[in-house]
């Protein structure tokens, strides 16, 4: 960074002559409530909503610009733990707050842009998977949704609750930044990061790709991709009759899936969960699945 916050405009070097951007908006009652999330926790979801998908193309997340809108009464403190988590997690992912603005508005609303660096490599998009290729992916799945349906229930909330972690995974999702240049670096042919469920993100991929994909259940619903006995319990608690549906089509764990070449030696971080095959959509243990649900904005 050469010129950072403090004047009209941060400059930031780009040693690859390309800058990967990605923006996203979180608005109060409609992504977080704050009787459900600390600022602080707030400041880190949004934040990393949009390092994730700089990561998920194959770039190096360096930098962030932040716009924050909120209603005159909000307490001031409230802000500046928000500011807090955002910079904490910009950190995590190896980048750094470079600017933004503020305003009020009826609503807080946080607009978040972030800036990457492909060191010199390709982008890895959604439309380069081929027939043959191995899907993969690295970090969880299903662990966020869990946690909102248990704080739907007006469960899980308390630090000593065993199902502490789930709404911990909602609050403050922990995607593999480093993942996503390290799959570029192995030849990923296509890379999104789930953010509106396994089975409608990994649908993008396969339209873009023109490809089928079919997962491997066994392997989906099984440690160390998610978490079966713990998904169990906050199924019981909350009355879903049907955990799987979490991992299938929950979203906000911003895991990152990939299709490699069929001979790519995966890293450990890296689990296959399926192939890639002639066709369309998604399949599961080669049947059809269907919409799959997930996240839709206007729905």
């Amino acid at each position: 960074m050469e010129v950072g916050i403090g004047d009209d405009a941060a400059v930031l070097a780009a040693p690859d002559g390309r800058v990967v951007a990605a923006t996203d908006m979180v608005i109060e009652g409609r992504h977080f409530r704050r009787e459900w999330s600390p600022a602080r926790d707030v400041g880190r979801k949004a934040a990393a909503r949009n390092l994730a998908d700089v990561a998920a193309m194959g770039a190096r997340p360096t930098g962030l610009l932040v716009a924050l809108a909120a209603p005159g009464g909000t307490p001031a403190g409230w802000a500046l733990e928000l500011a807090e988590g955002i910079a904490a997690e910009a950190s995590r992912a190896g980048a750094a707050v470079v600017g933004g603005d503020t305003s009020s508005a009826d609503a807080i609303m946080i607009a978040v842009t972030a800036l990457g660096d492909l060191g010199g490599r390709p982008p890895v998009t959604r439309a380069g998977a081929r027939p043959g290729d191995v899907v993969a992916i690295a970090g969880t799945l299903g662990l966020a949704a869990a946690g909102l349906a248990l704080l739907a229930a007006g469960l899980g909330a308390a630090a000593a609750d065993p199902l502490a972690s789930l709404v911990l995974a909602h609050r403050r999702p922990r995607p593999p930044y480093q993942a996503g240049p390290e799959a570029a670096v192995l030849g990923a042919t296509s890379m999104i990061d789930v953010s509106d469920g396994l089975l409608a993100d990994l649908g993008h991929v396969a339209s873009a790709s023109a490809v089928a994909i079919d997962l491997r259940a066994a392997s989906l619903l099984a440690e160390p991709v998610t978490r079966p006995a713990r998904l169990r319990e906050a199924a019981a608690a909350t009355g879903e009759r049907d955990w799987t549906r979490w991992v299938l089509a929950g979203g906000d764990d911003h895991a990152l899936v990939a299709t490699f070449p069929a001979d790519a030696p995966l890293p450990r971080r890296w689990h296959a969960i399926g192939r890639v095959g002639s066709g369309a959509g998604i399949l599961v243990d080669g049947r059809p699945a269907g919409r799959g649900g997930g996240w839709e904005h206007f729905r």
